[in-house]
């Protein structure tokens, strides 16, 4: 079954006047659905290479599977992580986890945000639950198909690759970010972590 574009959870223009409607339809509409047909891409030529035998280009193909798969994992969490009139304060289970693990919402806020500012070139900043340490994490990846730790689960992402905030913010990376914690959706982050814990 192929991999569908999912909707957004809201209006092109819900996000404003954080995140602009045009680039939220260029985000989504195009470099999300270009992961989406990219994967599914990578999927088909590595059925058809396992069908006749031929793995010459395997190493090609694996890479864009998961470059193409991350893509499309990391957007998905990406919208689903945002909503309007959203942002403030963690709340519930997340909110009681981030004062354990970073002593507070401020300290965790600052040193989320430095960690999406300082990403070289194009990535993200992700909250991460650590299953293996029971703790939360803060984690960047350059290249999103390379993440810095396994098993670890995902459950807030900042997209810092150009294209998510250029038109609005052009170079100014750190203002995105600012604005981008007024668009949390905390209810999406602590069901990600209820289930995370599970």
């Amino acid at each position: 079954m192929k991999h569908q574009l999912p909707p957004l959870p809201y209006a092109y223009d819900g996000l404003e006047p954080y995140y602009d409607e045009q680039t939220v339809r260029l985000h989504h509409d195009v470099h999300h659905k270009a992961y989406v047909d990219g994967l599914n891409n990578a999927e088909a030529k590595l059925a058809e290479a396992r069908e006749k035998g031929d793995f010459a280009l395997i190493k090609h193909w694996e890479r864009e599977l998961a470059f193409h798969g991350s893509g499309h994992l990391l957007h998905s969490l990406f919208w689903e992580n945002m909503a309007p009139q959203a942002g403030g304060p963690a709340v519930g289970s997340v909110a009681e986890q981030i004062n354990k693990d970073f002593g507070s919402f401020e300290i965790f806020k600052k040193q989320f945000s430095a960690a999406a500012v300082a990403v070289e070139g194009s990535g993200w900043a992700l909250l991460c639950w650590n299953p293996q340490f029971g703790k939360l994490e803060i984690l960047t990846a350059e290249k999103h198909q390379n993440l810095t730790q396994w098993g670890v689960v995902p459950l807030l992402a900042c997209d810092v690759w150009e294209h998510a905030y250029y038109l609005k913010y052009q170079n100014k990376r750190a203002a995105f970010v600012e604005a981008w914690w007024n668009l949390i959706n905390w209810e999406d982050v602590n069901k990600r972590l209820t289930a995370a814990k599970k």
